[in-house]
């Protein structure tokens, strides 16, 4: 379970939204939003490069970013880099 409130909170809106009213009615909010989850991924993923990049930028190492969020430095370096599958995704070339 997620520890930070807002993300609880979204969380519990998608449980919400499969809770309330009739059948035809959860449907319905449930497929919108199904419609709307591939845009608001690719958003929250660029929101979190960006934020990656702002950690690299004042002075953090991938280690250190890695062991903030609980993930490995190499998919540290994925996110920053802007890999978002590294199954099928390479690197961009060094500029």
């Amino acid at each position: 379970m997620a520890e930070d409130e807002e993300v609880q909170r979204v969380l519990n809106a998608i449980d919400a939204l499969g809770e309330q009213g009739d059948a035809a009615e959860r449907a319905k909010r449930l497929t919108e939003l199904l419609d709307e989850l591939p845009d608001s991924q690719s958003r929250a993923r660029e929101l979190r490069q960006q934020a990656v990049q702002e950690l690299r930028a004042d002075g953090m190492t991938l280690r250190a970013i890695g062991e903030l969020l609980g993930i490995s430095f190499g998919r540290v370096r994925q996110i920053a880099d802007g890999v978002t599958n590294p199954r099928t995704q390479k690197r961009p070339a060094a500029e």
